[in-house]
């Protein structure tokens, strides 16, 4: 099937060309001398961020930095890069780099580098800035804000400049919004010569996490694990009514464990699945459109999620492993329901799949399924159990025992894979009339798994730091890239063991080089973020979002979440995943949690954070700014104005997983207490979210009548929050006094969470009467419980007050200070459980499809697919 003709708002192939490679490691490709420099500075970068996450500098006892000292260097040879692989203009040189940019460059990385240069002065002078630091601070911002202009675009320099005017201009604002300002030589030391703007938080978690984690990503990339993972996808699901879309949503699920963009995650699986799907039937704005939900998708996936995984472990004062288990099934729902989606596309305009090579009976396909299933089962079981039992028994001895296991197995996998044919990338845009066989296909590449069994064992059993976790399996996958060449050539007898060795170290190098500069857009966005982050710091602004909300809203809590859901998708616009977290969870997180303490709507931190995650991811998908559409557009040649709203649309059913979160925390893995609950948890949401496709999407088996897309509705709601219905019959909680504290938190189960409501006084004069949730821990003594979540409290006359709240505890987060009364405490109620107003939907359930398939049977409207 041929492209059709480029519409006014579709690119060229050489634009498309040039889109890809400017999506993450900038459109810039000098030659000679430069192109040296260029690939020397980001190998620097990604050696140096080695010996940073790993044991070797205290081994040694050599260059050993400290967090500050890392972040500046960190984001030098960022700035300094950015300078030299993204061109200021459409039209500026790609094949050179300008000297104007080589001034910019070495300026740039000097401003950055300025603390760890002079950390040792800097240190003695702490909010006393001499000329030349103040110099060195406002030409810092500048050539900061140039840069993030090259590499983010002007959404993320505007928002950052409106934020830096704010803190000079504060007593000349409108008086809801107005502070008493800040002096030149205050506000840039602030933001630039400490911890607080710039060189924050968000910056040592990129330089200490997030880059292992995209080199990482990358020497996958290049080890071939992308292009496995495509071809995998297309080979097992191509046959299926759409199943090049069905494979374009595994794909980037696959690719999204390890992206962390949803830009880079469409011109990865986009360029070859786009195509595909087109030419099976599919429309290009709906085929953009698929590629772009499962992408934005792909930012919700653990164990990356576009390397917000990571600022959230800061952010909300919990482990990486936590962050990991709440995430995990909102992410396996959406990408579930967007599946489901695309299958009711198909089964809508009868797009057939694409015709298998060989094809098999069906009662030998589903031995094969099974066997496939039972040895995932297998293989996750052996990974969780295994490795946890190697631990208890080797003790200390379990790494090198691990280490051993994971080379023997290796060994084996390479030799498996080398009896297989050599997976090569087709042409997406060459016509594809048959499927590749499922079985050689899977068999080539199963050893890229083993890298990430390696990470899961440091997070989960070993219980490593993150950066140190992706420091060991980073390690191991620049082994796998050396040796698999070799290794391939030696089990197939190829002989030339020399030359093949050669093309593995050529192999590192380009995988280390692009890792650094696939990191170059989120060390810059982590920094320039840093000035929002500095400016709420510095000013308070996040109280006048705070107050400006619950004036509009009036306290009531769905119009404040479909508030903060709105102005989290206009902050998101146009910028980046990481900087897009930043910035939202920096505003409006802190909104959710004030103004639903005040209202009642007590919930974990991390559902808060989840909230405004999601929201502000949908931005990539959003016209008319919706930078993924833009990308996906480009390959499927149609309008992205369309395939962005498209997109959006398909996109809905994970934007109401955020809603559901909030008043079900049970979606985020949390309260629950035995494996029952979890199964009936998981798949009552699951099919919850399917529901909700099908009544938008107007089609279940068949066409939907009115009233049945209203009651799949309302199954969908039913089935997300049981508890919306079983509150009507029994109150969920009872006060209990203050008095019974002591026994309340002691009886408490291990890691359960504390309704408190509080009363005071704040630091501000203002008047503070509120509700928190206030996680316990162990079980232990009230006060050690207490001390879990940051409080400590005395006890006077039956009146019990909070004395001291531990600096960046949950506590602190949550809004608790110290000199504030608590009031009572709240219980829940002995009511029947919230699942069993499953009952009266899943019946409803069971009307419609008998209802739909008896309709069916009698209308035929499209006969049953051919495998």
């Amino acid at each position: 099937m041929s492209n059709p003709t480029p519409t006014p708002h579709a690119m060229t192939d050489e634009e498309l060309k040039r889109m890809i490679a400017e999506a993450d490691t900038g459109g810039r490709r000098p030659i000679g001398w430069a192109a040296g420099v260029l690939s020397f500075a980001a190998l620097a970068w990604s050696l140096f961020q080695l010996w940073f996450a790993s044991p070797l500098p205290f081994s040694f006892g050599f260059f050993i930095l400290n967090d500050t000292e890392a972040r500046a260097l960190h984001l030098a040879l960022a700035v300094f890069l950015g300078y030299l692989a993204y061109p200021a203009f459409k039209r500026s040189p790609r094949a050179y780099i300008p000297v104007i940019d080589w001034v910019l460059a070495a300026a740039g990385a000097f401003c950055a580098a300025y603390l760890y240069l002079f950390y040792r002065e800097l240190s003695t002078r702490p909010g006393l800035p001499t000329q030349m630091d103040l110099i060195v601070a406002i030409a810092g911002i500048t050539l900061l804000l140039e840069v993030t202009r090259r590499v983010l675009g002007l959404p993320m320099v505007i928002l950052a400049i409106v934020f830096i005017g704010y803190i000079f201009l504060g007593p000349y604002m409108p008086e809801m919004i107005a502070h008493r300002g800040a002096s030149l030589n205050k506000g840039m030391s602030h933001l630039w010569l400490s911890t607080e703007g710039v060189f924050g938080v968000a910056l040592g978690v990129s330089t200490s996490f997030i880059f292992l984690f995209v080199l990482f990503g990358a020497l996958l990339e290049t080890a071939g694990a992308g292009n496995y993972f495509i071809k995998a996808a297309i080979s097992m699901l191509g046959h299926m009514h759409g199943g090049p879309a069905k494979a374009s949503v595994v794909a980037s699920a696959t690719t999204g464990l390890i992206s962390g963009s949803s830009i880079a995650n469409v011109v990865t699986t986009g360029t070859f699945t786009i195509p595909l799907m087109k030419r099976v039937g599919y429309k290009p704005t709906k085929a953009a459109a698929i590629e772009v939900a499962a992408s934005v998708d792909g930012q919700i996936m653990p164990p990356v999620m576009g390397a917000a995984a990571f600022l959230m472990v800061e952010y909300v004062g919990i482990t990486y492993n936590e962050v990991i288990k709440h995430a995990f099934l909102p992410a396996i729902i959406s990408y579930t329901a967007l599946f489901y989606l695309v299958h009711l596309e198909a089964m809508k305009a009868n797009i057939r799949g694409l015709p298998r090579r060989n094809i098999a009976p069906a009662s030998k396909r589903l031995i094969s399924f099974g066997l496939t299933v039972s040895g995932l089962i297998i293989l996750a079981g052996l990974v969780y159990y295994g490795l946890g039992w190697i631990k208890d028994l080797t003790g200390e001895a379990s790494t090198l025992v691990v280490s051993v296991l994971m080379l023997i197995a290796y060994v084996a996998l390479v030799r498996y894979s080398a009896q297989q044919p050599e997976l090569h990338m087709d042409d997406p845009n060459k016509p594809l009339t048959e499927l590749p066989e499922t079985g050689p296909t899977l068999k080539t590449g199963l050893y890229f798994l083993l890298p990430v069994v390696a990470l899961i064992w440091n997070l989960m059993v070993e219980e490593l730091s993150p950066g140190l976790s992706a420091f060991w399996a980073t390690v191991f996958m620049i082994f796998i890239l050396v040796t698999q060449r070799p290794l391939q050539a030696f089990f197939r007898g190829q002989g030339n063991l020399p030359a093949a060795t050669m093309r593995g170290l050529g192999d590192l190098y380009h995988g280390l080089v692009n890792g650094a500069r696939n990191m170059i857009g989120i060390g810059i966005a982590t920094a320039a973020a840093g000035i929002i982050v500095g400016t709420v710091t510095l000013t308070g602004v996040g109280l006048v979002l705070t107050e400006f909300v619950e004036l509009v809203s009036g306290g009531n809590l769905m119009i404040m979440l479909f508030m903060v859901a709105f102005i989290c998708l206009i902050l998101g616009l146009g910028l980046p995943t990481t900087a897009n977290y930043i910035i939202v969870s920096t505003l409006m997180a802190p909104v959710v949690v004030e103004v639903g303490a005040q209202n009642g709507l007590l919930v974990p931190l991390i559902a808060v954070h989840m909230f405004v995650f999601y929201f502000g991811l949908m931005a990539d998908a959003t016209p008319p700014v919706g930078l993924a559409a833009y990308a996906a557009a480009g390959i499927a040649r149609c309008d992205p104005i369309v395939a962005g709203a498209q997109a959006f649309l398909y996109s809905i059913r994970t934007a109401i997983l955020p809603f559901m979160f909030i008043f079900n925390t049970q979606l985020l893995m949390i309260g629950i207490d035995s494996w029952w609950i979890f199964v009936l948890t998981v798949s009552s949401a699951i099919l919850a979210n399917l529901m909700f496709a099908a009544a938008t999407q107007g089609w279940f088996f068949t066409r939907n009548r009115a009233w049945e897309g209203v009651a799949l509705l309302l199954i969908t709601f039913s089935l997300f929050r049981p508890g919306f219905w079983m509150d009507m019959l029994y109150p969920p909680y009872e006060q209990v006094p203050v008095s019974e504290l002591t026994r309340v938190v002691e009886q408490a189960p291990d890691n359960a969470s504390l309704r408190v409501f509080i009363e005071g006084i704040s630091i501000e004069g203002k008047d503070i009467s509120k509700g928190v949730l206030l996680p316990l821990g162990p079980q232990g003594s009230l006060q050690e419980r207490l001390n879990h979540a940051g409080v400590m409290v005395s006890s006077f006359g039956g009146q019990v007050s909070v004395v001291s709240v531990r600096f960046g505890s949950q506590a602190a987060k949550l809004g608790v200070e110290q000199g504030l009364d608590i009031a009572y405490i709240e219980l829940p109620t002995d009511r029947p459980r919230d699942e069993w107003m499953f009952i009266p939907p899943l019946l409803l359930l069971g009307l419609i499809a008998w209802l739909q398939l008896r309709r069916r049977a009698l209308h035929p409207v499209h006969q049953p697919m051919a495998t």
